[in-house]
Parts: structure tokens; C-alpha cells; sequence
């Protein structure tokens, strides 16, 4: 079972990102807050490299695109539903990392007291809640020391249905397994299916 885990990726590795990049990791905060909102993981994946190729992936590089550019990047990946309140969640966010911690999302980190401390500062940005900061920080433990957030409530009912209890150590690959398999109720094709005690649950 481990060994199927371990080979299925996790959203960041998916994007290309290599979270021990300092540069990578504000791109997979900026990943974060896209996946967070009630949107389809495609179309969270599509706007994302959308900002890659408008070359938009620093706090500076968002603030000086400004509002109306960022709305464009946003409806070019499909977007369209939060286009508005993302572009001027991402300017807030942007800004906020620049006057407070020169720009650098490791500063947050550094700043934090505790795994605890560290998720409120970051919800401290606007737009960001706890959904946004379970998917940021799940993918940074053993990279940030402080990021050890609580499991999602979705990674543990797929551990619960297979009997892990390794939960934190596969969180990414646990979530993404209810989203793209027990969701759909795609049981007959999910990688895990013959270790999952209720294969087709209702």
C-alpha cells in the first residue's frame, strides 16, 4: 500500500515545483490559494500555469501587474467564477509580504513561534483560510520545520477507509485519492481499491 502511495504525486510535483526552492515555494503559494476555492482542481492547475507563463510568480511581479491583468491571467486558465475577488485577494496578499516581510513567504515562517503561530499568520492574508493553509503547508513538512498542520478531514476518511495511520506522511497523495476517486466514486479504477474496506461508500 505505501508503495503505491509513495509513486502517485503530489499536486506541487505535478506543477513542476521543487518545495526546497525558496522561488518555488511562493509558487506553491500562489497554487494554494488557487486549489483552495470552490473550483475544479483542473481549472486550479490550468490558472496556475497560466501565471507561470505570464511570468507572474513574485509578490512584485503581482503588484506591478496590477488588478486588471491579473483578472485576464485568472478567465485565460478558466478562472471565471472567482476572477474579481482573487485579483484583489493576490494584490492584498502581494502587498502585505512585501511591507511586512520583504517579499520573502520564508520570513512567515521564520517569524512563527510554532506550527500553530505559523497557520495564523499566514491566515493573516486575505483570502487565505484554513483550507488554503492545510494544502500549502501539508506539502512542506520535513522542508519547513514549523508546517505540520492538522490532517484534512478528506485524508483521513481515505486513511480511516484503507487502515493507515501514517496519515501526515501521505497526506497529499491521501487527498488526492478522494478527490479524484472516492468523490467520483471512480472505486474500480482507484490504485487502492483492493485495500479499501468500503469500496463504492454512498
Amino acid at each position: 500500500m505505501e508503495e503505491i502511495l509513495s509513486k502517485i504525486p503530489s499536486y506541487s510535483q505535478e506543477l513542476g515545483l521543487d518545495l526546497r526552492l525558496k522561488e518555488d515555494r511562493f509558487k506553491w503559494f500562489l497554487a494554494s490559494i488557487l486549489f483552495a476555492r470552490r473550483i475544479s482542481a483542473n481549472i486550479a492547475k490550468r490558472t496556475f500555469m497560466k501565471f507561470i507563463e505570464a511570468n507572474l510568480t513574485t509578490p512584485q511581479k503581482i503588484l506591478e501587474a496590477g488588478w486588471n491583468r491579473l483578472v485576464e491571467v485568472l478567465d485565460s486558465g478558466g478562472y471565471v467564477r472567482y476572477d474579481f475577488s482573487t485579483a484583489t485577494n493576490l494584490l492584498q496578499i502581494a502587498e502585505k509580504l512585501v511591507k511586512e516581510y520583504g517579499g520573502d513567504i520564508d520570513k512567515v515562517h521564520e517569524k512563527a513561534s510554532d506550527p500553530r503561530d505559523l497557520e495564523k499568520k499566514l491566515m493573516e492574508f486575505k483570502g487565505v483560510g484554513p483550507v488554503a493553509v492545510n494544502i500549502f503547508l501539508r506539502e512542506l513538512r520535513g522542508i519547513w520545520s514549523k508546517a505540520d498542520p492538522e490532517p484534512s478531514p478528506k485524508a483521513l476518511e481515505v486513511a480511516r477507509r484503507i487502515g493507515l495511520t501514517e496519515v501526515k506522511k501521505y497526506e497529499s497523495k491521501l487527498v488526492r485519492i478522494y478527490l479524484e476517486y472516492c468523490k467520483k466514486k471512480k472505486c474500480q479504477i482507484c490504485p487502492l481499491r483492493e485495500y479499501c474496506r468500503e469500496p463504492e461508500l454512498k
